[in-house]
């Protein structure tokens, strides 16, 4: 918990450093790569919305805790880790190249993104939850990453899909909103099985981690 704080006082302290870094460049030439152990807001494209949970549970379906788009933009909970698959090699700072499979964890709560074939609640499309924590996941976490357009290496500002690996839905929002008490206003989040332009994002404020990656050493 105690590198979870330490990045939220780095998010306040610096958030704006991923938008305006120091360059010479035009601000339409800067181009931040969204690293692993990066922790990044994801907007809706069309809603402006960011992905957001907290610690209230779905009162239908999984019972899990909910996920959802929230219209405002400078709330914490909207703030995700990008973690890599389990099991990979990859380490933090590694780039992510289109068609990775990646998992995003919420930073207040530690869940992980989730999804199952549990319906949703308002359009009765699939569930998306927050699931397990630090030392629990598993299968249903597990998002590939879908570069819109050209460019291989995933960007800040870059349009994308994440689709779900096991139920082949991808993370999408619309217009129906909750009305409830906690997080009335909010737009539901879920997955859906067709493409279409509700289901892309970007990744948007954020602490962006450097490249670490190595380069293999040339033989001869």
């Amino acid at each position: 918990m105690a590198f979870a704080f330490f990045i939220f006082f780095a998010l306040l302290l610096h958030s704006s450093s991923a938008k305006s870094p120091p360059s010479s460049e035009s601000p339409s030439e800067i181009q931040v790569l969204v690293t692993y152990g990066s922790v990044v807001k994801l907007m809706h494209e069309k809603k402006k919305c960011r992905l957001y949970s907290q610690d209230v549970p779905y009162g239908s379906g999984s019972g899990q805790q909910s996920v959802t788009g929230i219209p405002t933009v400078d709330d914490s909970n909207s703030y995700w880790i990008v973690r890599p698959e389990k099991g990979s090699s990859a380490k933090q700072g590694d780039t992510i190249k289109s068609g990775t499979i990646i998992r995003l964890q919420h930073l207040g709560t530690r869940k992980w993104l989730h999804s199952h074939m549990h319906a949703s609640p308002l359009s009765n499309n699939l569930e998306v939850s927050g699931y397990g924590d630090d030392s629990e996941s598993d299968k249903g976490d597990n998002w590939k990453l879908l570069i819109e357009g050209s460019g291989k290496n995933w960007k800040q500002n870059q349009k994308i899909r994440l689709q779900h690996v096991e139920t082949g839905g991808y993370l999408h929002s619309h217009d129906k909103t909750y009305s409830s008490r906690i997080v009335g206003g909010h737009y539901e989040v879920c997955g859906v099985g067709e493409k279409n332009a509700n289901n892309i994002w970007l990744a948007a404020e954020g602490v962006y981690l450097p490249i670490t990656e190595t380069k293999k050493r040339a033989t001869y």
